[in-house]
Protein backbone atom coordinates (compact mmCIF):
# COMPACT_ATOMS: atom_id res chain seq x y z
CA UNK A 1 0.00 0.00 0.00
CA UNK A 2 1.13 3.37 -0.79
CA UNK A 3 -0.43 6.85 -0.14
CA UNK A 4 0.35 9.91 1.88
CA UNK A 5 1.84 9.77 5.19
CA UNK A 6 -0.26 11.72 8.56
CA UNK A 7 1.22 14.84 7.60
CA UNK A 8 -0.86 15.44 3.87
CA UNK A 9 -3.40 12.60 3.93
CA UNK A 10 -6.81 13.24 3.38
CA UNK A 11 -9.90 12.11 5.94
CA UNK A 12 -11.18 10.60 2.57
CA UNK A 13 -8.03 9.01 1.23
CA UNK A 14 -7.55 7.67 4.88
CA UNK A 15 -11.03 6.35 5.01
CA UNK A 16 -10.26 4.52 1.82
CA UNK A 17 -7.28 3.11 2.98
CA UNK A 18 -8.48 1.50 6.03
CA UNK A 19 -11.51 -0.57 3.92
CA UNK A 20 -8.65 -1.69 1.55
CA UNK A 21 -6.68 -2.65 4.23
CA UNK A 22 -9.81 -4.63 5.62
CA UNK A 23 -10.33 -6.17 2.27
CA UNK A 24 -6.80 -7.60 1.89
CA UNK A 25 -6.92 -8.82 5.16
CA UNK A 26 -10.23 -10.80 4.47
CA UNK A 27 -8.69 -11.98 1.44
CA UNK A 28 -5.49 -13.76 3.88
CA UNK A 29 -2.83 -11.05 2.55
CA UNK A 30 -0.08 -9.58 4.20
CA UNK A 31 -0.39 -5.89 4.46
CA UNK A 32 2.80 -3.95 3.66
CA UNK A 33 3.34 -0.21 4.17
CA UNK A 34 5.71 2.21 5.22
CA UNK A 35 4.81 1.90 9.14
CA UNK A 36 3.80 5.58 9.51
CA UNK A 37 0.53 7.36 9.64
CA UNK A 38 -1.88 8.65 7.24
CA UNK A 39 -2.72 6.01 4.32
CA UNK A 40 0.24 3.44 5.64
CA UNK A 41 -1.66 3.66 9.39
CA UNK A 42 -5.10 3.94 7.83
CA UNK A 43 -4.13 0.40 5.54
CA UNK A 44 -2.63 -1.19 9.04
CA UNK A 45 -5.62 -0.60 11.06
CA UNK A 46 -8.50 -2.00 8.60
CA UNK A 47 -6.04 -5.11 8.70
CA UNK A 48 -5.91 -5.18 12.11
CA UNK A 49 -9.72 -4.72 12.24
CA UNK A 50 -9.69 -8.02 9.97
CA UNK A 51 -7.40 -9.80 12.22
CA UNK A 52 -4.64 -9.29 9.00
CA UNK A 53 -0.99 -9.14 9.57
CA UNK A 54 0.57 -6.12 9.08
CA UNK A 55 4.53 -5.09 8.33
CA UNK A 56 5.91 -1.46 8.66
CA UNK A 57 8.93 -0.54 6.98
CA UNK A 58 10.19 2.59 8.43
CA UNK A 59 12.45 5.05 6.98
CA UNK A 60 14.29 5.31 10.49
CA UNK A 61 15.68 3.44 13.29
CA UNK A 62 13.43 4.09 15.78
CA UNK A 63 10.26 1.13 16.14
CA UNK A 64 8.34 3.81 18.44
CA UNK A 65 7.85 5.72 15.04
CA UNK A 66 5.75 2.81 13.69
CA UNK A 67 1.95 3.15 13.65
CA UNK A 68 0.14 1.38 16.62
CA UNK A 69 -1.39 -1.15 14.09
CA UNK A 70 2.17 -2.83 12.70
CA UNK A 71 2.64 -6.29 13.57
CA UNK A 72 6.24 -6.63 12.20
CA UNK A 73 8.09 -3.64 12.37
CA UNK A 74 11.43 -2.91 10.21
CA UNK A 75 13.97 -0.68 11.09
CA UNK A 76 15.86 0.52 8.01
CA UNK A 77 17.74 3.58 8.52
CA UNK A 78 17.23 4.29 5.05
CA UNK A 79 15.43 7.46 4.61
CA UNK A 80 13.60 7.76 1.32
CA UNK A 81 15.91 4.73 -0.11
CA UNK A 82 12.91 2.12 2.25
CA UNK A 83 10.71 2.94 -0.64
CA UNK A 84 12.34 0.35 -2.50
CA UNK A 85 12.35 -2.30 0.03
CA UNK A 86 8.58 -1.43 0.88
CA UNK A 87 7.79 -2.16 -3.00
CA UNK A 88 10.43 -5.09 -3.95
CA UNK A 89 8.43 -6.80 -0.25
CA UNK A 90 5.30 -6.63 -1.94
CA UNK A 91 3.32 -8.33 -4.33
CA UNK A 92 1.62 -5.63 -5.96
CA UNK A 93 1.04 -1.80 -5.12
CA UNK A 94 -2.05 -0.34 -4.49
CA UNK A 95 -2.14 3.99 -4.44
CA UNK A 96 -4.60 5.90 -2.42
CA UNK A 97 -3.32 9.74 -2.83
CA UNK A 98 -0.12 10.38 -2.56
CA UNK A 99 2.62 13.14 -2.95
CA UNK A 100 6.49 12.65 -4.25
CA UNK A 101 7.53 9.71 -1.69
CA UNK A 102 4.38 7.63 -3.36
CA UNK A 103 5.97 8.59 -6.60
CA UNK A 104 9.24 6.95 -5.68
CA UNK A 105 7.53 3.85 -4.35
CA UNK A 106 5.08 3.87 -7.89
CA UNK A 107 8.83 3.90 -9.83
CA UNK A 108 10.29 0.98 -8.17
CA UNK A 109 7.16 -0.95 -8.20
CA UNK A 110 6.96 0.04 -12.04
CA UNK A 111 10.63 -1.01 -12.96
CA UNK A 112 10.10 -4.07 -11.62
CA UNK A 113 7.22 -4.73 -13.51
CA UNK A 114 4.70 -5.47 -10.11
CA UNK A 115 0.87 -4.74 -10.57
CA UNK A 116 -0.32 -1.51 -9.28
CA UNK A 117 -3.87 -0.42 -8.97
CA UNK A 118 -4.45 3.53 -8.54
CA UNK A 119 -7.60 4.03 -6.49
CA UNK A 120 -9.15 7.16 -8.73
CA UNK A 121 -10.90 9.56 -7.23
CA UNK A 122 -8.50 9.56 -4.26
CA UNK A 123 -6.30 12.61 -4.95
CA UNK A 124 -2.54 13.34 -5.95
CA UNK A 125 -0.02 11.34 -7.28
CA UNK A 126 -3.33 8.02 -7.78
CA UNK A 127 -5.50 10.58 -9.41
CA UNK A 128 -2.39 11.47 -11.92
CA UNK A 129 -1.09 7.86 -12.69
CA UNK A 130 -4.60 6.01 -13.49
CA UNK A 131 -4.60 4.41 -16.17
CA UNK A 132 -1.49 5.24 -17.39
CA UNK A 133 2.12 4.12 -18.12
CA UNK A 134 5.14 5.55 -16.23
CA UNK A 135 7.31 6.28 -19.13
CA UNK A 136 7.75 5.13 -22.82
CA UNK A 137 8.89 1.81 -22.27
CA UNK A 138 5.30 0.92 -21.15
CA UNK A 139 6.72 -1.72 -18.32
CA UNK A 140 3.22 -2.04 -16.65
CA UNK A 141 0.27 0.10 -16.72
CA UNK A 142 -0.90 1.33 -13.68
CA UNK A 143 -4.42 0.58 -13.84
CA UNK A 144 -7.92 3.05 -12.33
CA UNK A 145 -10.11 1.60 -9.88
CA UNK A 146 -12.90 3.30 -8.92
CA UNK A 147 -13.87 1.74 -5.16
CA UNK A 148 -11.41 -0.02 -2.51
CA UNK A 149 -13.56 -3.37 -3.44
CA UNK A 150 -12.59 -2.86 -6.89
CA UNK A 151 -9.16 -2.23 -6.34
CA UNK A 152 -8.18 -5.43 -4.43
CA UNK A 153 -9.76 -7.68 -6.70
CA UNK A 154 -8.21 -6.34 -9.50
CA UNK A 155 -4.62 -6.19 -7.48
CA UNK A 156 -5.44 -9.53 -6.86
CA UNK A 157 -6.28 -10.68 -10.12
CA UNK A 158 -3.04 -9.06 -11.53
CA UNK A 159 -0.36 -10.55 -9.11
CA UNK A 160 -2.27 -13.82 -10.19
CA UNK A 161 -2.17 -13.62 -14.01
CA UNK A 162 1.56 -12.11 -13.40
CA UNK A 163 2.56 -14.88 -11.60
CA UNK A 164 4.09 -13.46 -8.46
Amino acid sequence: MAGSNGEHCSTRAYELARRVGRLLAERGCVTVTGGGGGVMEAACRGAKEADGLTVGILPGRDRRAANPFCDVVICTGLGWARNQINTLTADGVIVIEGGCGTLAELSYAYAEAKPIVALKGSGGIADEVAEKYLDDRRIVKVHGADSPEEAVELLLRLIKESGS
